[in-house]
């Protein structure tokens, strides 16, 4: 975004006011409401994927479409050149640049956030992972990031876990066809600097959220993916008495 549009979208998005509270929902690059002066910014949240397995699907999307909307012409259709085949001629859309997504997505708007591997944007994706998004999941664990997103924000998403797991189409769109790659090709990915830190980023994220889910959710440190609600765990902080106390007359006991 420029920093006229920024500007445009910050402006939209908190005079808004029709109905309160809102979710706004998109491809955004982190963008700092602060820097703007605004006193009340956007709970950030958020949800990741296995680099490698976010390319091949999008790979493979744009050739055969999902089941959201599989009546869609995607802008590959008929091409039927295997992600095998696309890594074994170093073709464009299958090179390792093409996986530096979520780390610029999270660095935000600088430039140097979209040099695909720049360790200046990998360490601010990780600062405002940490300081900026209340809660970053991963695909492979939806059922928990929703639980952990009820437990935290009840106003905006009591009840989310029960629709999640009853609703007809609760789950992620899913591509309709989908080769799985090689070892051959998933060793080759894996040796580029880009794969390593974007893989870096993620395993970042996914340490940060299993540990936000054990400390929220009974029996949080489940790491089977089964699709059940979990209790919230109970609160682990108290009051202690404040002193010195004050009776109805105002006076100090």
């Amino acid at each position: 975004m420029t920093l006229a549009d920024q500007e445009r979208f910050i402006r939209n998005v908190t005079r808004w006011s029709k109905i309160q509270p809102a979710i706004f929902h998109g491809h955004l690059a982190y963008l700092d409401f602060d820097k703007y002066g605004i006193s009340n910014p956007p709970i950030y949240i958020n949800v990741l994927r296995k680099p490698l397995d976010r390319l091949v699907s999008f790979y493979y999307f744009i050739r055969f479409g999902d089941d959201f909307r599989p009546h869609v012409h995607r802008r590959k259709m008929g091409d039927k050149m295997t992600f095998d085949e696309c890594v074994a001629k170093n073709l464009l859309e299958c090179r390792p640049e093409k996986l530096w997504l979520q780390i610029p997505f999270f660095c935000g708007h600088h430039p140097q956030c979209w040099i695909p591997g720049n360790a200046w944007a990998l360490q601010q994706a990780k600062h405002n992972l940490f300081h900026k998004y209340l809660l970053v999941g991963v695909t492979e664990d939806l059922n928990g990031f929703i639980n952990v997103l009820e437990a935290a924000l009840p106003k905006l998403f009591k009840g989310a876990i029960k629709r999640f797991l009853t609703f007809s189409k609760s789950h992620v769109r899913k591509t309709k066809r989908k080769i799985l790659p090689s070892e051959d090709t998933i060793s080759k990915i894996q040796q580029s600097k880009i794969w390593k830190m974007e893989n870096e980023f993620y395993e970042f994220a996914l340490a940060i959220f299993r540990r936000t889910k054990e400390l929220t959710l009974v029996n949080g440190n489940d790491l089977t993916g089964e699709l059940t609600a979990q209790a919230v765990a109970q609160q682990k902080f108290f009051y202690d008495k404040i002193r010195p106390k004050i009776d109805k007359n105002g006076k100090k006991f």
